[in-house]
């Protein structure tokens, strides 16, 4: 981790009593911009759920999340942003991706029709430059998660 990443998660420890270092620590998308547009979802409580392609998570690849871990989420230019608690983890073929999750990770119009455009352009784009043919059979990793840093915002009146 870099020193800010490290302030930002010591302060966490301090503030919770937590012990262990982060599960994961990562920015979303594949760029900086895309990072940035879906840590302002997460942020306003609308992103509660991401999907990766299962490849990532083959043997020697990164593990798969379990509900419970701690993920230090970054901005686009990697600095620390808020920390996500995983909540469950699914693995199916692409195609089967339901309505209810589409809006549960909150992108774009929330439908399930937006959200199979653009994943599979972002497949697609992913398998191009990493040597993969891209295919909506193939199964990725649907992991949910709340938002525990910062705190959510209480609702009015409470």
């Amino acid at each position: 981790m870099t020193p800010s990443q490290s302030a930002y998660w010591q302060e966490f420890c301090a503030a919770t009593g937590h012990d262990r270092a982060p599960d994961d620590v990562f920015a979303f998308g594949d760029s900086p911009q895309l990072a940035d547009e879906l840590l302002a979802l997460v942020l306003i409580d609308r992103k509660k759920a991401t999907a990766s392609h299962s490849r990532w998570h083959e043997p020697g690849g990164d593990p798969l999340p379990k509900p419970g871990e701690l993920a230090l989420v970054l901005d686009g230019r990697g600095e620390p942003a808020c920390i996500i608690k995983t909540s469950r983890v699914d693995r199916h073929p692409i195609k089967d991706t339901t309505e209810e999750f589409a809006w549960v990770e909150g992108e774009g119009d929330r439908s399930l029709a937006w959200w199979m455009d653009a994943h599979i352009e972002y497949w697609t784009r992913e398998a191009a430059r990493e040597g993969y043919v891209f295919d909506t059979g193939q199964d990725a990793i649907f992991h949910r998660f709340d938002r525990i840093r910062p705190l959510p915002a209480a609702p009015l009146g409470k």
